[in-house]
């Protein structure tokens, strides 16, 4: 993998970054959380930028999918854009025909409020070896308030089993995609919430200094930087590589376990504020969370990754 972007591949994330100015950012983030909504206008201006399609193009791939993603994450995009861009193409793919979007995604096992549940059409349901594809109606998620930046909603029981199965091996596609899109979408709020962290402490003063320019936050700041590229990095070279299992797995338990080194340091080192909402930090600080606790955690990412390399026990 080049860590050099081509010509190509800069002007994607330009045209992707220009559109996220005009349809994206932590002001309209706060005002659909507030009303527990999800972002229809970007939704759409992204499918129609054909952005959701990169991964299926011949002239583009996962990379510049991946790419996309994260940029719409850092923007503090609410919309179900990683599901679509990464996830639903992995299954088309795999013979699986196309999946109406917005899509939401969950594991059998998983208790409590589904991300985009509330606004999906189709609800990918992860069950071991079995992965099935449920057309949501309505009254099939009712809408709940949280604290996560993201709009969720409970899934009314019954519904995770319904819809039809997919063939055999779809599991094992799902699975590393899912796994690749969470590990992406949390670059993108790491970035952000580091960004915002930095920003601050380059403007809050005390002792007659700005924070920034004490060595001691210097110090845990850099070591937030430098986790949060090795991150972005590790992620980025499997989506180059198309999601194998292995890489997939270690590149999304490292980020995981990252995205609570930032979690925590970000808000430690902006002080009370960054525990209100008067702050912007909670946009994506908050996303982090949540984003750790699906497909089983920090835990279940390197238990697949001693699977991969060892096998079961």
């Amino acid at each position: 993998m080049d860590f050099e972007l081509d010509d190509d591949q800069r002007a994607i994330l330009e045209a992707v970054e220009q559109l996220l100015e005009r349809h994206a950012g932590v002001e309209r983030a706060v005002a659909l959380q507030a009303a527990g909504e999800f972002d229809v206008d970007l939704d759409r201006a992204l499918r129609e930028a054909g952005f959701s399609d990169m991964a299926k193009q011949a002239e583009t791939g996962w990379l510049e999918a991946a790419l996309a993603v994260e940029a719409v994450s850092r923007a503090a995009g609410s919309v179900a854009f990683a599901s679509e861009a990464l996830v639903a193409p992995a299954l088309a793919q795999a013979g699986e025909g196309e999946l109406e979007a917005p899509i939401a995604i969950v594991s059998a096992n998983h208790r409590g409020p589904v991300r985009f549940a509330g606004q999906a059409r189709t609800l990918i349901v992860l069950d071991g070896d079995d992965v099935r594809v449920v057309p949501l109606e309505s009254g099939d998620a009712k809408p709940v308030a949280s604290n996560f930046g993201y709009p969720m909603a409970e899934v009314a029981a019954g519904v995770r089993g319904r819809g039809r199965s997919l063939a055999p091996g779809s599991a094992s596609v799902l699975g590393r995609h899912w796994r690749l899109a969470l590990g992406v979408e949390a670059v993108g709020a790491m970035s952000a919430a580091l960004d915002q962290t930095v920003g601050y402490l380059k403007e809050r003063k005390q002792f007659g200094r700005t924070i920034a320019s004490f060595q001691a936050v210097q110090h845990r700041l850099a070591e937030c930087a430098i986790s949060v590229q090795a991150s972005r990095w590790l992620c980025l070279e499997a989506a180059h590589h198309a999601a194998p299992a292995e890489m997939t797995a270690t590149a999304v338990a490292y980020t995981m376990q990252t995205a609570e080194q930032v979690f925590s340091e970000t808000h430690q080192l902006s002080g009370a504020i960054g525990f209100t909402r008067e702050h912007d930090l909670h946009v994506h600080s908050m996303r982090l969370q949540a984003l750790r606790l699906e497909f089983g955690g920090v835990f279940g990412h390197r238990r697949a990754v001693v699977e991969e390399r060892w096998g079961a026990a």
